[in-house]
């Protein structure tokens, strides 16, 4: 039975005080979940590597960082024996890349096909569908293209956050370029079980998450936490 995907649309994360962070955990349904932690879209950026040890820190978990750049160490084997699986912001088209290279995207399906949780904001949150909206190549906003597709359709995350994705993401998929699919602003998250949609949520009223099609947008239903 496949687990969680909690699919972030960015905002106020890498926090103590992140509800969507806290969810995260929640989900795994284990007391001391281990998680580990994927930088790699940020180039293992060592500040968001410190964030991460500092909020979860405060949180009853393990914590392991997964890094790729470098000499990685056994990095599928470590990722596969995650309870949590979380990668944070930056480029999605470099991180699947990499992680196809060292191949993580299958310690990830295994991670997922035994009923443990993944997630992540912006590149976190794209690369788990079949297609999404990236500047992975460019300032302008383009298609991505070859997602993970663990889940159908496309993603759009920061919808209320950055002036272009949202008439951007609308044009591709009125164009047929892109897939329909669903969009999260800044501090709302849509939470996944398999592959079904169970409910959006947020950490900010008024913070939403909404299915696009041909036909244009949907707010959903979201749940402030």
């Amino acid at each position: 039975m496949a687990g969680h995907i909690l699919a972030m649309g960015g905002g106020d994360v890498l926090s103590a005080a992140s509800k969507l962070e806290d969810l995260l955990l929640e989900l795994s349904g284990k007391k001391r979940p281990r998680v580990a932690f994927l930088p790699t879209a940020a180039a293992d950026s060592g500040e968001r590597i410190a964030l991460f040890l500092d909020s979860f820190g405060t949180r009853t978990c393990e914590r392991e960082v997964v890094t790729l750049f470098g000499m990685p160490e056994r990095p599928a084997e470590r990722v596969a024996a995650a309870d949590v699986v979380y990668v944070n912001g930056g480029n999605t088209a470099n991180a699947l890349a990499i992680w196809r290279v060292h191949r993580i995207d299958e310690a990830l399906r295994e991670v997922w096909r035994k009923g443990g949780v993944l997630g992540g904001w912006s590149a976190g949150g794209i690369c788990w569908f079949a297609d999404g909206l990236t500047d992975s190549f460019g300032p302008q906003l383009r298609q991505l293209s070859d997602g993970l597709g663990f889940l159908d359709g496309s993603f759009c995350p920061h919808f209320d956050a950055e002036p272009q994705r949202r008439p951007q993401f609308l044009s591709l998929i009125l164009g047929g370029t892109l897939p329909p699919g669903l969009a999260a602003d800044d501090n709302a998250a849509l939470v996944f079980e398999g592959r079904e949609l169970r409910e959006a949520v947020a950490q900010r009223p008024g913070a939403l998450g909404y299915r696009v099609s041909e036909a244009g947008e949907e707010p959903l239903e979201t749940r402030l936490l």
